[in-house]
């Protein structure tokens, strides 16, 4: 066990194949710019496209829009020319009769990224027992995890029913279980999985209190640290580069930041961080500096990586006050930004972390989706009021609000590729592009 922390570390070895690396470590696609993960190139949500579509509406700017199997939170990712998104059906997909627990299915789709034609769907039956349908669990389902690419292959995490891993064609190679139990509150599983080198990577604090390591070829256990305390955190974690040339693994966890080897899950250092039991939101990264918001009374910091042990008072830059409960951060330039689920968009300079602006999104309500950034212009997807498009200069100018025809919720964030935003709802995912004048 590891002292120093409030929570407690456990680290489990496990025999692991060697490791290769691309992009110095950072393996997440043969495009730099692929959208292959959550929230794109290392979980950074920013893209260097041009020429996004600031205004659309279902008459106008939408490429094509297909139907889904079911509903779901997760976030489409783009490899070559097809999309892959999952969905759950056959149980909770309606609220007043979520129907038997027995039923519950998940689904992996390929689809067309020209036409968003459905290449191929698998299916894979839930292993019980399953959260129920109840509490928080009702407003994110059973699909909230978006798969992640190395290109060859693709990776999708289902909580209690494991880890599955697939080749583009649809044929499944492997599936690990990564434990059965369940989150603070039974809010079930939010997560998604990362790549780095030969392994893939997910924090499965809810199924069992663990960040936990697969080999990408055979699904069988690399590493697995454990802690208490991450039963209460569904944040995805970052790889930050580091001093000395270094990769570390950065997770958002209860009143804390930790950092991670990502070679053999070794507990490298923790420090102050968001002040609150419950994490959603991932940390962004840049030179060296991890940047973590969240919680619902607001919390800001900014901490240099590459510490050992307890490196509140040695590598903390800055703390502020700014709330980001449930989405998460981006970092564009030298700004901060951030939405709360209540709508209330705030900015925060990266070098010492004074507020630059702070503003209610008019007729937002509520907010799932993480932003992202493109061609100085700033993706906000509210739940059920369509998307903020705002400008990441001066103090947050909103563009256009942009609403569809379509009123189930909208809780995945978009993904960007070739020019266009995808958007996923519960009924559809939406390939939006500049209208053509």
């Amino acid at each position: 066990m590891f002292s120093g922390t409030r929570w407690g570390w456990a680290l489990i070895p496990c025999a692991a194949a060697a490791a290769f690396f691309c992009n110095d470590g950072l393996c997440i696609a043969a495009d730099a710019n692929a959208w292959s993960r959550f929230r794109g190139p290392n979980g950074s949500a920013v893209c260097d496209a041009r020429g996004l579509p600031v205004k659309w509406d279902s008459g106008n700017g939408v490429a094509w829009k297909t139907p889904l199997p079911g509903p779901g939170s997760s976030s489409p990712i783009v490899v070559g020319d097809k999309i892959f998104l999952t969905c759950y059906s056959g149980y909770g997909v309606d609220r007043d009769k979520p129907g038997e627990l027995k039923n519950l299915q998940r689904h992996l789709l390929c689809l067309s990224f020209k036409d968003g034609t459905v290449i191929w769907d698998k299916v894979a039956e839930a292993t019980e027992p399953e959260d129920r349908y109840s509490g928080f669990i009702r407003d994110h389902g059973y699909a909230t995890s978006t798969p992640a690419s190395d290109g060859e292959r693709v990776f999708v995490f289902y909580g209690k029913s494991g880890v599955l891993a697939y080749d583009l064609t649809g044929k499944e190679l492997w599936r690990t279980n990564v434990g059965t139990g369940s989150a603070q509150n039974n809010w079930g599983s939010g997560s998604s999985p990362i790549l780095y080198g030969d392994k893939v990577i997910v924090n499965a604090g809810a199924e069992s209190r663990a960040l936990i390591a697969l080999d990408q070829a055979t699904g069988k256990q690399a590493w697995k640290t454990e802690a208490s305390s991450l039963h209460s955190s569904w944040s995805t974690p970052v790889l930050v580069d580091a001093p000395q040339g270094k990769t570390e693994l950065v997770l958002n966890a209860p009143y804390e930041v930790w950092g991670f080897d990502p070679e053999n899950g070794e507990f490298l250092w923790f420090a102050d961080g968001v002040q609150d039991q419950t994490i959603c939101g991932s940390v962004v990264a840049r030179d060296g500096i991890v940047y973590a918001l969240g919680g619902r009374s607001g919390s800001a910091v900014a901490i240099r990586s590459g510490g050992r042990d307890e490196v509140t008072k040695t590598h903390t830059v800055w703390k502020k006050s700014l709330s980001s409960y449930v989405p998460s951060p981006v970092l564009a330039g030298d700004r901060i930004l951030c939405a709360n689920e209540r709508g209330i968009l705030g900015c925060l300079g990266v070098k010492d972390g004074e507020s630059l602006f702070q503003q209610r999104l008019s007729g937002a309500g509520g907010i799932y989706a993480s932003p992202v950034v493109a061609d100085g212009k700033a993706y906000f997807v509210t739940r059920q009021n369509g998307t903020f498009v705002v400008s990441i200069t001066g103090e947050g100018e909103v563009l256009a609000t942009n609403k569809l025809d379509d009123d189930s919720d909208f809780n995945g964030s978009p993904a960007i590729a070739d020019g266009k935003l995808l958007l996923r709802s519960n009924r559809f995912l939406y390939c939006v592009s500049e209208v053509k004048k």
